[in-house]
């Protein structure tokens, strides 16, 4: 009798357990999506957060684009980038030696190049073809002195202007960025305004930043320029929202003056978020930058080629990390823009050219798409560079 009665016990201790470990499991997601820890659900299981998907179900209005359950705001008679016009000084002349910053006040978009690597004969030959060169600076082993070797290499205020996104926005990397002739600085994962505070004032000299005066060799890269009266102006501010942290603080980032551009780090946005790009919650990530970058006079822009089309947000995209280049120019695999086979010009770097990276995954799309597969029927994009984070 005891032994059946333990029996009977244990049985019930096994179910109950069973039960809990039952009702703690996350549920698989959707086919096709990945979850927060990037894994693939099990074919046709229904999302663990499928409330929170069914409350952010594509507003009716999306017209067959990919967006979220708000619409995007639309611009009032003032436009895109109307703060960033009126704070220019009618004293500096136009067109600005920054090609990319002359584009946006046209309210054209700008595309670039991403450079990771030191090669001068790349960098003097992608100018000729896109609105920016985008120096990389957080992901790469380049050092400053490379970017500069390079900035000098081809001076001068015709082709593309020379960006670099930052590592961090600290006084001391901020001043060899700009001390080196950047007139262009992006800075990934701002969370908040204090981010775009430091951005904003260390990229720009007195009386509207708080730029040292010193040595080094802008005046080299813009020959001929009265750079210390122009710089301010020629300057771009570029802030990547990337987190769900800088999209709750959004409006005071796109709030703070100086701050030119706010874009999406869509792969970190997606990777951070545990949201597939194509997710409505996300989408409505995007759409509040949008509308905060819209609110506050600023320009919107994604890293991702993939939103130059298809998405809600794709007509108000002014920025773009890589490609394409307005004349249709595609780098030669081996860097430069010589004829493929043919040796490098000499002084373009230590040695051959190096080989390009791979592009890297796009966190987020459907069944694996990358961004060179236009979304829903429009046409593919040109190849585009390093990963758009």
């Amino acid at each position: 009798m005891k032994a059946l009665y333990l029996f009977a016990v244990a049985m019930v201790a096994i179910s109950l357990g069973a039960v809990l470990q039952m009702a703690q499991a996350p549920g698989a997601p959707a086919a096709g999506q990945r979850g927060a820890a990037g894994g693939r659900g099990a074919g046709g299981a229904a999302p663990a957060n499928a409330a929170a998907v069914t409350s952010a179900t594509p507003n009716a209005g999306n017209g067959g684009l990919i967006g979220g359950s708000t619409l995007p705001d639309k611009p009032d008679a003032r436009g895109w980038g109307w703060q960033v016009k009126a704070l220019m000084s009618p004293a500096t002349p136009r067109p600005l030696y920054n090609k990319a910053k002359e584009l946006l006040l046209q309210d054209k978009m700008i595309s670039s190049l991403t450079i990771s690597s030191f090669n001068s004969d790349l960098y003097c030959e992608a100018r000729k073809h896109v609105d920016f060169i985008w120096f990389e600076m957080q992901h790469s082993t380049m050092s400053w002195d490379e970017v500069r070797r390079m900035v000098i290499a081809c001076p001068g205020v015709e082709g593309g202007a020379p960006f670099i996104r930052m590592p961090d926005a600290l006084e001391a990397n901020m001043q060899k960025a700009t001390d080196l002739g950047a007139v262009g600085i992006i800075v990934p994962t701002v969370d908040d305004a204090l981010e775009a505070r430091d951005a904003a004032r260390f990229a720009r000299y007195p009386p509207t930043g708080r730029r040292s005066s010193g040595g080094g060799s802008f005046g080299t890269a813009w020959p001929g320029v009265n750079y210390r009266a122009t710089i301010n102006d020629n300057m771009l501010v570029v802030v990547m929202i990337e987190t769900l942290e800088g999209v709750a603080n959004v409006d005071e980032i796109a709030a703070t003056a100086g701050i030119d551009v706010i874009i999406l780090g869509n792969n970190d946005l997606s990777s951070f978020s545990g949201w597939a790009q194509n997710d409505p919650r996300y989408q409505d990530a995007v759409i509040k930058v949008h509308n905060a970058a819209l609110k506050y006079g600023k320009y919107f822009g994604n890293a991702g080629q993939q939103y130059r089309t298809g998405y809600t947000v794709s007509a108000d995209t002014r920025m773009i990390q890589d490609g394409p280049a307005r004349d249709g120019w595609t780098p030669q695999r081996g860097g430069g823009g010589a004829a493929r086979g043919a040796a490098p010009a000499a002084g373009g770097g230590r040695g051959a050219a190096p080989q390009p990276e791979e592009p890297e995954p796009v966190i987020g799309l459907p069944a694996g798409q990358q961004p060179g597969a236009a979304p829903r029927g429009a046409a593919p994009a040109a190849p585009r560079g390093r990963g758009n984070q």
